[in-house]
């Protein structure tokens, strides 16, 4: 581990983007042509004194989570991303798992989709980044760890992964995701460990998967027409969009409301109500 170095790197990367490379407004009166301290902070969901102890090479040793926020929000490339690995004495986390590298172009596009709800997922289905107007759709993901990280895993395995559809479009959420699955793995290494842990898990655990794995479905999710439950605003009826990555690994994956429905209005508000539930409380 190396803090002192690890604080140079931080700020060589920060020094050469701009503010607009993120999405961030640039005023006349802004003293440095990079991002300021607090801006990467904000970036990263981290506290302005926590990432200047960074840059001082003072502090403790970042975590991983930390790191791989900091790798998206300065756009570092995966050598760079290896790199502030190696100086805060952390390995490499495995591609796919909550702390992948996101695609610097899929970052991009991210921060220019300000006005729907977006998000970064693996093919695996374990969400690496959210705009502002996702979490306030289907919730803040990263709270969720280890084989959890994966909807899939959620979906199957944990009842209260579905809570979000109606009860009536499950055994149709079943289907597309375990087609998806098949063509997913099927672009991955055979002996991938993320890939065969996730597998048997859903094996052992759901009969539901076992049987829908058995008829030998083969599909993307490239599009769907879905319906979401939200706390304060209802049942949604929204299009799912995905950008695929030039390997696959990663989908750039956005919300818009369908036509012919009262959901555009609705969702206008989703940046004021977020996943609040306003509902009054009988008696």
């Amino acid at each position: 581990m190396n803090l002192a170095e690890l604080g140079t790197f931080l700020r060589s990367r920060r020094d050469r983007i701009r503010p607009a490379d993120v999405g961030l407004p640039t005023g006349p009166r802004r003293r440095v042509p990079g991002l300021r301290r607090d801006e990467v902070a904000q970036l990263a969901g981290a506290s302005v004194e926590y990432y200047i102890e960074l840059e001082r090479g003072a502090g403790s040793q970042p975590s991983e989570q930390m790191l791989a926020a900091l790798a998206r929000s300065l756009r570092l490339t995966v050598d760079e991303r290896n790199h502030l690995y190696h100086l805060a004495g952390r390995p490499v986390p495995r591609q796919g798992g909550p702390a992948s590298h996101v695609h610097p172009g899929m970052s991009d596009l991210l921060d220019r989709l300000t006005t729907t709800p977006a998000q970064v997922i693996t093919d695996l289905h374990v969400t690496l980044v959210q705009n502002r107007l996702a979490k306030a759709l289907v919730g803040d993901e990263s709270v969720h760890r280890g084989p959890a990280a994966s909807y899939v895993h959620r979906w199957f395995l944990d009842p209260d992964g579905r809570r979000a559809y109606p009860e009536a479009d499950h055994p149709a959420q079943s289907r597309a995701f375990v087609a998806d699955l098949r063509a997913a793995l099927a672009r991955r290494d055979a002996r991938d460990p993320e890939a065969s842990t996730l597998l048997a898990a859903l094996q052992q655990g759901s009969p539901e998967f076992v049987r829908l794995w058995e008829e030998h479905d083969v599909a993307f999710r490239r599009d769907d027409r879905k319906r979401i439950i939200h706390p304060t605003l209802g049942v949604l009826e929204v299009n799912c969009l995905n950008l695929f990555s030039e390997d696959g690994r990663q989908r750039l994956l956005w919300f818009t409301p369908a036509a012919g429905t009262d959901t555009a209005e609705r969702m206008e508000l989703l940046g004021v109500v977020g996943r609040q539930d306003l509902t009054p409380e009988r008696g």
